[in-house]
């Protein structure tokens, strides 16, 4: 009986590196958005509030979309953390304002 040649370490660790990369970045990075989205759109606190928690949901599908089309693994994760900064410096700001 002849067995199966298994995959190799290298490409099992960018497998998983995406997919840490989809579950925790992508949750980062929708939470972001989502309270950039409450914290900047220009209705009622609550409307607001709806908006970025629905918004939360394609911004996940997007990060996990983005995580499994990428040629690496590094770039899957920049692709993740870089807006996921960007959406911070954005919330940190908005917080900022309202508070003076």
């Amino acid at each position: 009986m002849k067995s199966k040649p298994s995959l190799p370490l290298a490409y099992r660790f960018a497998v998983t590196s995406r997919v840490l990369a989809a579950v925790i970045g992508g949750y980062l990075m929708a939470s972001l958005a989502s309270i950039c989205l409450a914290l900047w759109l220009p209705t009622s606190r609550a409307d607001a509030v709806i908006t970025g928690m629905l918004s939360s949901f394609v911004f996940y599908l997007l990060a996990m979309l983005w995580c499994f089309a990428c040629r690496t693994a590094w770039r899957a994760w920049l692709g993740v953390m870089l807006p996921s900064a960007a959406f911070a410096t954005l919330a940190g700001l908005g917080f900022w304002m309202t508070r003076t």
